[in-house]
Parts: structure tokens; C-alpha cells; sequence
């Protein structure tokens, strides 16, 4: 199989806000990494390899006999659920939290063609093997996207569909200037705790940092810090391309199930936004307008803004979250 041009160590210094016993150089697999429930493992057979997908399957006490999927966004992983899960299997859902192919503990591929299709087939294949026939899914940012093509995909596994602040709400490859898989790459190199804070206090945060959001940021940046972060740069850019050239958003209107929008309306987050015209780049990424122009794409959606929030509903504002995501679901 290809190997990859250029190995990619960092040996450089640790930005002060990231004391070093805090910020870990951490492997491909986060095999250092704890979840906060236990981590399964399905082989899957894909592309002619061998892949393992993991997974948390959590059931509650007193179970209600149904299910929740919860898709993670693109910088992140299935951990960034765990209070949710913790108030979902308290209210008696049983929850699948995976993590997608590329991502988190799930295999990294060398070669892999991305799409959403893919992914919501693997995440199908989870389900399958666990007889689950019927769910409610949740996708938050990419995992919006791909919560959208599996409700589009399976419709008969979909009792109802909960989109977190997803991106895709517009169609970036119309915006922005297209950059390649191989451009993604050198750009995803580049990558450090440094820039990783200053995206994320840009677009989520409203430049209000918490300590707390340090743990999912330390995932991000401690990749940066070990030899394989070339294969974990290699398939970010990969699903870069996946989210810039498979946009789902024309196809809203054939999503049958009911549909709860939850949006942060102080995002700004747009893909490859720094590759658009000046004059185009300040109209990407408007989420307090974007949810109300979803929401009228779908034949059976509610809104629910959360003003002042920004990318993160359930990790900035928690509390406001929870509420109307459980109403919907007890609906």
C-alpha cells in the first residue's frame, strides 16, 4: 500500500496554556485515552480491508426498549458524549456512541474513499449486530452530515432525527476556492495546540475559554505530538474532502421521520471558509439564519435556537440542550 511522503514528528515546545503534564503525545488509536464507558470493537470488512470500528454500548437500569445513536463532529470523538449519555440511560434509553472510521479509537486507514454513505453503512453494520432494529439519532457538526444520510439511507431504522448545530447547512463547494486532498494535507500538518485553541476559541467559544474544554482539545493537539500524526492528518483530510463535495442539504426534503434542529445561533463554523473570497467568507457559517432557512427544507421539523451559544450546545451549554432533546424524544 502507498506509504506516506512525509513522516511527521513534533518535538517542539508546549504553549503555556498546555502544561506538559496535561498535553500527552497520543497514538492513532488513543490506546493511552479513557473513555468514560467501556469501548467496543466490530471488525468490519471494508474496501477490501479489515477495519475495526469502536464503540460504547450503554445500557441504562430501568431500559424504556428504545435506542439512541450519537454521531460525533469532526474534531472530536464518541467521549465528548458522556454526559449525555449519562442523562439519556438515566431517562432509560440505551445508547450506541461510535466512533467513525478515521476517528478517535476506530482504524485509520491508509487509503479509504470517504463518503457519508460509507459511514452510515458501517454505523448500520454496528446496529445490525446488535439486533437493533429501530432508532433515534443524533449527529452533531459532520456527524450532522451523516446523521442526514443514514435517515435518508435507512429510513425504516429512523424513529427520529436531531441535528446539533451540523455543518453542511450550506453548500461550501459553491463559496470556496477548492483545495485538494493533497492541500488539505500539508495544511492539516501544520496543525499544533496553538492553532486548534485559536480555531475553536474563534468559531465555539465566542473567545471565552473554559478549562473544562480542555480535555477534548488535548485529544486533538496530542496527535500533533506523535510520529503518527501524518495517518491522522492524511485522513482528516480525506473527510475534508468527504464534507466539501457530498453536500446533503438538497436532499432535506426527502427526510420523512421528525426532525428536532437544535442551534447554537453564535457558530460562525463554515469549511475551507479561509479559501473564500473576502466578500464570501463573512456570509458563510451564519447559523442564527441558517436554522430558521433548515428548518423550512425539511416537511416535518421544530427549531430550537439557543441564543448566545456557539458550535458545542452539548459541552458550552449543557442544560439548555438537554431540555429540548429530551422533550422531543418523550414526545
Amino acid at each position: 500500500m502507498k506509504k506516506y511522503w512525509l513522516a511527521f514528528w513534533v518535538t517542539g515546545f508546549v504553549l503555556y496554556c498546555f502544561p506538559q503534564d496535561k498535553l500527552k503525545a497520543l497514538d492513532k488509536d488513543l490506546t493511552t485515552v479513557s473513555y468514560p464507558y467501556k469501548v467496543n470493537f466490530k471488525s468490519i470488512q471494508s474496501q477490501g480491508e479489515e477495519l475495526r470500528m469502536a464503540y460504547m454500548d450503554v445500557a441504562p437500569k430501568k431500559a424504556n426498549g428504545k435506542t439512541v445513536v450519537l454521531l460525533h463532529g469532526k474534531n472530536f470523538n464518541a467521549a465528548y458524549w458522556e454526559k449525555t449519555i449519562k442523562e439519556l440511560t438515566k431517562r432509560g434509553y440505551r445508547v450506541i456512541a461510535p466512533d467513525q472510521i478515521g476517528f478517535g479509537k476506530s482504524t485509520k486507514p491508509e487509503n479509504y474513499q470517504y463518503s457519508f454513505s460509507q459511514l452510515a453503512a458501517n454505523t448500520k453494520s454496528i446496529l445490525d449486530s446488535l439486533n437493533i432494529k429501530t432508532t433515534v439519532v443524533l449527529g452533531h457538526s459532520m456527524g450532522g452530515m451523516l446523521a442526514a444520510r443514514f435517515a435518508l439511507q435507512y429510513p425504516e431504522m429512523t424513529e427520529k432525527l436531531i441535528l446539533e448545530n451540523p455543518i453542511g447547512l450550506e453548500d461550501y463547494k459553491t463559496m470556496i476556492k477548492y483545495k485538494t486532498v493533497d492541500e488539505n494535507y500539508q495544511t492539516e500538518l501544520k496543525n499544533s495546540a496553538e492553532s486548534y485553541k485559536e480555531y475553536q476559541l474563534k468559531n465555539y467559544y465566542d473567545g471565552k475559554w473554559k478549562s473544562e474544554y480542555n480535555r477534548w482539545l488535548n485529544l486533538l493537539a496530542g496527535w500533533t505530538l506523535h510520529k503518527d500524526y501524518s495517518i491522522i492528518a492524511w485522513n482528516a483530510a480525506l473527510t475534508t474532502d468527504m464534507v466539501v463535495t457530498q453536500p446533503v442539504l438538497y436532499e432535506f426534503g426527502n427526510i420523512a421521520c421528525p426532525t428536532l434542529l437544535i442551534i447554537g445561533t453564535r457558530d460562525r463554523t463554515a469549511i475551507g471558509k479561509d479559501s473564500a473570497p473576502n466578500e464570501v467568507q463573512y456570509k458563510m457559517g451564519l447559523y442564527n439564519q441558517l436554522g430558521k432557512k433548515t428548518q423550512q427544507a425539511f416537511p416535518n421539523a421544530k427549531l430550537v435556537e439557543l441564543d448566545n451559544v456557539g458550535h458545542l450546545p452539548h459541552i458550552e451549554a449543557f442544560d439548555r440542550f438537554i431540555k429540548p432533546f429530551t422533550n422531543f424524544l418523550d414526545d
